[in-house]
């Protein structure tokens, strides 16, 4: 019955995406005829580069260059024929040199990402376990997916979290062989390091677990022969437990990847047959060439000069930084940088103001990093120059500033967002508005005629409702139970309101939204422990209201920064409060306020369709059919109209307790059976204050011939003229030989239509059936925000559709 439509994260990170695109700032074309490195032309402006991950600037080597051209020249283009018949003959040099580099076997791929496709699926057995790093790269996430249909289980823990790690790992010992944790050396948004030495210690402790490193972004500017960060800290051994994974492209200043192993039969076992390694097309000539110029060089003394002329540009550039209030993320000795600014906005707007004025820097936005994380990803390579980098420097000081005061923002949410204790030098103040915030924590506090013009024309949301939903939800046994209101009203000088609006705070399952396979699994563990992945939101409306919650005069010309003052207070309550996420619900898609929720660091989600029924003024049944569809007469005349005499239909104002108890019971065995909108069950003390509210009644369905009780529809009338049937009870032993949910469904149309009402909300779920009666579907979003005490758990949960 309940069938909803749920998120699909991939419309999510394409939403954001496209916003970024839409700002200037990603999916850019570099044009020209040449690059050399220190300059990159973007939109017909020659660019100081502060973009590359060659940190070495190999890739513009003449040697690597000229060895390529000769390849070409020799081999041809490429070599089509994959390696498990027969590899082009520079292969096998290029593996000579590269296991001398590290003084392991090694195995070449295309790239890394199919690299990690061909080794994780066969190093991790059946009785094996995995935990990932929440910020290993997405392309190992990606290999692992493949495990889960293997029964594989796939973990995550927060960033560098060992003690969480540790906790993961007791759980796991006693059921599974190895614990494969899977980590960057260098990861690629911040700049930081993997703890390898701390990681070691524990393995120590643990002699099941093993380690699967992706360290293409500590490659050839660190350690030995350049072989990386990982190598350089485990002094150029590698641990029968380590499988270790660099790159040929990046910093190598060639292409492809490549895979170093300590465990003799692993690597024989992968190289026979490693998936994309026996199926996909082996490096083109002129890469394998270049890969063998660029391991000459790592073999040799050169090497050496280059990390050190690259890390003297590194230091130089954190000594600026360190003198500036810019908020560097993790400061250390790797040429990445990140400089946070928390709001994509101010992301954005700093990116293009950098850009305007000569310098290509990386735009850290999610996926990539939290949306309350993004920034601005700087790397140095020896392309730049000691001079580039105080230009660059001089315009992140200057333009940073302007950022934050174009966009609203400020340098201690900056701060906040990244956990960063920062001392303001020269920073702009907030900006300063003539727009005035009130708040209430009671509707009773808002003239009735203020507030029912504005948010009070829809659903549940007139005064009384409200009223009502404050009475119900409080001083209740159970914690789920409780909620807490919150009224804002934003006006201009002239107290004309531009926004109105209110939240609650309340415990919302975790998997809420989540596919009803994913809910089904979570509650078998809730069996244990009702409160397992469940968190406390903020959120506008509440869990008992659908539809519009915020009103915005949408002619006012100061609409956005109304819009940004109410959620800079949101942000407050969620601090105060010790909320896990916010979430602004039930919008309409593609609107001027996605955008600006967006660049205010919300992520976008797809809710379940709302139904609506509007222009109740047909006179008789006949103007009804005439309204639907062809195929939806048929439908009404065969499934609903012959069923309405197997009825006595009552509507009930005032059950007694005998009946109220019923109709509960009919209520949660409903609730039992959908879980496309997994909320809590609702105590029978809402159902109580129902019966003696004037504003709700019960559309109740007897069987005529046995007066058995069939099913309920409870039902709010809103002062509006908004009919809102708003929960349902129903007897499944009778639905599909007597159609009640869909004589529910006509019987509520036909009272609004008695009482002379000009809409019905039918809320969520089963739009197609209602889509049959002449409901409208209206596509709604929501936006939202995670904040630190999230669940993991649930991230990964929601993940798993």
């Amino acid at each position: 019955m309940a069938k909803i439509k749920h998120n699909n994260f991939l419309d999510t990170v394409d939403d954001v995406f496209s916003n970024a695109k839409q700002e200037g700032v990603l999916h850019l074309h570099s044009e020209g005829l040449v690059l050399n490195g220190n300059t990159i032309k973007v939109k017909g402006m020659d660019l100081k580069h502060f973009g590359t991950t060659g940190y070495l600037g190999l890739e513009q080597d003449k040697r690597l260059k000229q060895a390529a051209i000769n390849a070409i020249s020799n081999y041809g283009t490429q070599f089509p024929l994959s390696k498990t018949y027969i590899s082009h003959p520079l292969y096998l040099e290029l593996e000579e040199k590269l296991s001398a580099m590290y003084g392991y076997p090694v195995i070449i791929t295309k790239n890394s990402t199919l690299g990690h496709i061909a080794v994780i699926p066969t190093a991790v057995r059946d009785e094996d376990a995995v935990i990932l790093d929440h910020q290993v790269h997405w392309s190992v996430q990606n290999a692992t997916q493949l495990l889960k249909p293997r029964g594989i289980p796939v973990e995550m823990i927060r960033h560098n979290n060992l003690q969480m790690l540790e906790e993961k790992i007791k759980k796991l010992q006693s059921r599974t062989s190895k614990i494969w944790y899977m980590a960057d050396g260098v990861y690629s948004m911040y700049g930081d390091f993997s703890p390898i030495e701390e990681l070691m210690e524990i393995s120590r402790k643990y002699p099941q677990l093993h380690f699967y490193f992706d360290d293409v972004h500590g490659m050839s500017w660190k350690g030995n022969n350049g072989t990386g960060y990982v190598l350089d800290i485990l002094k150029g051994k590698l641990p029968q437990n380590v499988i270790l994974v660099g790159t040929l492209s990046k910093t190598f200043g060639a292409s492809g990847s490549v895979v170093i192993f300590s465990d003799n039969e692993l690597h024989r076992k992968i190289k026979t047959y490693g998936g994309p390694l026996t199926f996909s097309a082996q490096l083109e000539p002129a890469s394998v060439a270049a890969g063998i110029a660029a391991a000459n060089i790592h073999l040799s003394q050169e090497i050496y000069q280059l990390q050190k002329e690259l890390q003297l540009r590194i230091t130089y550039f954190n000594k600026l930084l360190s003198q500036s209030f810019l908020p560097l993320i993790s400061q250390n000795d790797s040429p990445v940088f990140y400089i946070g600014t928390g709001l994509p906005v101010t992301g954005y707007h700093f990116v293009k103001q950098l850009m305007d004025n000569g310098f290509f820097v990386n735009l850290g936005l999610f996926p990539a990093v939290p949306v309350k994380n993004t920034g601005v990803r700087i790397t140095i390579s020896l392309h730049n120059t000691l001079a580039d980098i105080d230009q660059l420097f001089e315009a992140l000081e200057y333009h940073y500033k302007k950022a934050l005061l174009a966009t609203g923002n400020t340098i201690e949410r900056v701060a906040k967002a990244f956990k960063l204790s920062v001392n303001p030098k020269e920073v702009p103040p907030a900006p300063i508005t003539d727009l005035y915030i009130y708040y209430y924590n009671a509707i009773k506090d808002i003239h009735p005629n203020t507030w029912n013009k504005m948010v009070g024309r829809n659903n549940i949301m007139d005064s009384e409702g409200l009223q009502f939903l404050e009475e119900c939800f409080k001083g209740n046994s159970k914690k789920e139970h409780n909620w807490k209101f919150h009224y804002f009203l934003i006006k201009d000088r002239n107290q004309q309101t531009v926004l109105a609006t209110f939240l609650s705070e309340s415990i919302w399952k975790d998997d809420m939204l989540s596919p009803e396979k994913v809910s089904k699994a979570i509650e078998e563990q809730r069996q244990a422990d009702p409160y397992k992945m469940t968190s406390k939101v903020i959120a506008t409306g509440c869990l008992f209201t659908e539809g519009a919650h915020l009103y915005l005069d949408q002619e006012h010309p100061q609409k956005e920064t109304a819009l940004r003052l109410l959620l800079r207070k949101i942000e407050e309550l969620a601090d105060k409060s010790g909320n896990a996420m916010t979430v602004l619900r039930d919008f309409s898609p593609k609107t001027q306020v996605e955008t600006l929720l967006q660049k205010q660091a919300y992520i976008p989600v797809s809710m379940p369709d709302s139904c609506v029924m509007q222009n109740l003024d047909w006179r008789n049944e006949q103007e009804f059919l005439d309204r639907l569809s062809k195929r939806s007469r048929k439908h009404f005349r065969k499934d609903v109209k012959p069923f309405e005499d197997y009825f006595d239909i009552h509507i009930q104002n005032k059950p007694n307790s005998q009946d109220l108890q019923l109709y509960y019971e009919l209520y949660k065995e409903v609730k039992s059976k959908n879980f496309g909108l997994n909320t809590f069950t609702y105590p029978i003390r809402v159902f109580e204050k129902m019966a003696l509210h004037p504003n709700w009644e019960f559309i109740v369905l007897r069987l005529k011939n046995s007066q058995n009780l069939a099913g309920v529809m409870f039902c709010y009338k809103n002062q509006q003229r908004v009919y809102v049937p708003s929960l349902i009870g129903m007897d499944y032993n009778y639905n599909k030989e007597f159609q009640t949910y869909r004589q529910l469904l006509y019987q509520t149309i036909k009272r609004a239509k008695d009482l002379k009402f000009k809409q019905i909300d039918f809320g969520f779920s089963a739009s197609f059936e209602k889509r049959k009666l002449g409901v409208t579907i209206i596509p709604k979003v929501a936006y939202l925000q995670a904040n630190d005490n999230f669940s993991l758990e649930a991230l990964e949960w929601l993940r798993k559709d």
